[in-house]
């Protein structure tokens, strides 16, 4: 059994792994972003001469540190010659399905390398090629003072985004040196890393390099040319510098002001915002033309099979920051900031009734949690869901409801990535998502739907089942948890309330306005 190939840069010696998996890590897909590449588009990588070791992963983008033990990159060795990928392959002949997963982690953290996202158990049992990869974050990533466009392509801080880009089509380039299809590509993600790959739906750079995407929580997210320009500044008042010396300024001093950029959007907006992301990409008028989401809604991702979704309780993950009490004036006064009107006390009341109907907590912190749930993950993500539908692409989707066994987390944001992934034993996780026969069942089911979907473009399974297509009428779903099935529209009541100028209403209003939210 062979573990050397052949790539475009150079001859690759991986090893095997669990059940037989050859892996490769630490495969260069672009020249490190240093010096003079700092903020600027990535180059093709270097080729090398002789065989070159793949067996360790290589270095992560600069990040800071998170208080999720099962979440480890930034205990990781960190460098801005963090362009890696990590492929997981049953074998290196034939052409199967290729998925490449983008991590999560708020446009700031993670890195395709965390034991998380180990590729093995999904390669095998469903008998694809699976490739992780990294790219660059925080500022570093996304930094977009008008200084730093891009002459060539006229790019302006969505210098991640172009990473994951390059990292895809690399692996297009390569994929048969896996035992992979370059015309059989599936890209998907989670949180930051589910609206990377919905945000490249609808980038001209991206188009034709994958056939497939799924979206794990997570929708388009962007700022405007404008918002992104104006964090430019924040940062560089916080250095110190001009913008002539951003490319001397060291990758730690990034980290330290966008962490603190970061805390106070958090603090201000009283849970997730654009501001709490304050480092994400940006419609720079040259990778991303315009907005996403109204891309996607006329038609530019047309062709694209989609597979989308969310948890049931995103947002109690984030909840873990929110100290304190929440009373009810505190309730009407956080949505009053994001709505007008009398919208504030009607959504609340609709929320009070429908999870009352379903026997279901209506304490202020619970409404709060499921309001922000549904306006930051589900319904943006819904309105994609219906918007690319309409255009006739096959479309699907789902809604996760495993609950943790950490009570107050309930189907919290990431829980379903160690049921996509098989790794149900990496460190921490059986604390945060469970154990034992019934969670590898939902493991094997939420695995062959995911691996179907690469192959055929259709999660249906022997399993499941037939796998509904969704549509913005029926909204059908498939409902993943202890029970799976499908259904029609679930927690649309709640959904409803998330309506602005007739589509769901996206994770922001844009800077200086406020959205009205209406019940429908």
């Amino acid at each position: 059994m062979g573990t050397v190939t052949e790539t475009t840069t150079g001859r690759l010696q991986g090893a095997i792994v669990e059940e037989g998996i050859r892996a490769f890590r630490g495969v260069p897909f672009a020249r490190p972003p240093v010096g003079p590449l700092r903020f600027a588009p990535p180059q093709p990588a270097e080729p090398w001469r002789g065989i070159r070791s793949a067996e360790t992963c290589g270095p992560v983008s600069h990040q800071g540190t998170i208080g999720l033990g099962f979440m480890g990159a930034g205990q990781q060795t960190q460098s801005e010659d963090c362009l890696y990928l990590n492929v997981w392959t049953p074998d290196l002949g034939g052409r199967r399905p290729v998925m490449v997963w983008v991590h999560g982690g708020a446009f700031l953290l993670g890195a395709g390398s965390e034991p998380l996202y180990d590729g093995s158990r999904l390669a095998s049992r469903g008998d694809v090629v699976v490739v992780t990869i990294n790219y660059r974050l925080g500022a570093l990533g996304y930094l977009a003072h008008p200084s730093l466009r891009d002459d060539a392509t006229g790019a302006c801080g969505n210098w991640g985004l172009l990473d994951q880009i390059a990292a895809i089509e690399w692996v297009r380039d390569n994929a048969e040196a896996f035992g992979g299809d370059p015309d059989q590509i599936t890209v998907f993600g989670e949180s930051a890393g589910s609206m990377s790959v919905t945000t490249m739906m609808a980038a001209p750079s991206a188009r034709g390099l994958f056939q497939r995407a799924i979206a794990q929580s997570g929708a388009p997210l962007v700022a405007t040319a404008q918002e992104a320009a104006a964090t430019a500044e924040r940062v560089i008042d916080a250095l110190g510098v001009t913008p002539a010396e951003l490319r001397e300024v060291p990758a730690e001093r990034f980290v330290e002001v966008q962490q603190q950029i970061m805390m106070a959007g958090q603090q201000a907006g009283g849970g997730l915002s654009g501001e709490a992301m304050a480092f994400r990409p940006n419609v720079d008028g040259a990778v991303l033309p315009r907005d996403p989401q109204e891309a996607v809604a006329d038609g530019e991702a047309a062709g694209i099979e989609l597979l989308i979704g969310t948890n049931r309780d995103e947002m109690k993950l984030f909840s873990l920051l929110d100290q304190g009490d929440l009373d009810e004036a505190g309730l009407l006064a956080r949505l009053g900031a994001q709505l007008d009107g009398d919208a504030p006390q009607r959504v609340i009341e609709a929320y009070r009734a429908a999870r009352s109907d379903r026997g279901e907590e209506v304490e202020p912190k619970e409404l709060w949690s499921a309001m922000e749930t549904d306006r930051f993950f589900r319904g943006p993500s819904m309105r994609l869901a219906a918007d690319h539908a309409a255009t006739g692409s096959p479309t699907f989707a789902y809604l996760f409801c495993w609950p943790s066994p950490m009570a107050m987390l309930g189907a919290a944001h990431a829980i379903e990535l160690p049921f996509v992934f098989g790794t149900l034993d990496a460190p921490m996780i059986e604390l945060f998502a469970g154990s034992g026969p019934e969670a590898e069942h939902l493991c094997a089911i939420v695995q062959g739907a995911w691996s179907a979907f690469a192959r055929t473009g259709d999660p249906s399974t022997p399993e499941l089942g037939t796998w509904p297509r969704f549509d913005g009428g029926r909204r059908a779903t498939m409902v993943l948890g202890p029970t799976c099935d499908a259904q029609d529209a679930p927690r649309a009541p709640e959904l409803a309330c998330w309506d602005v100028g007739g589509g769901l209403v996206g994770a922001d209003p844009p800077s200086g306005s406020r959205a009205t939210g209406r019940l429908t």
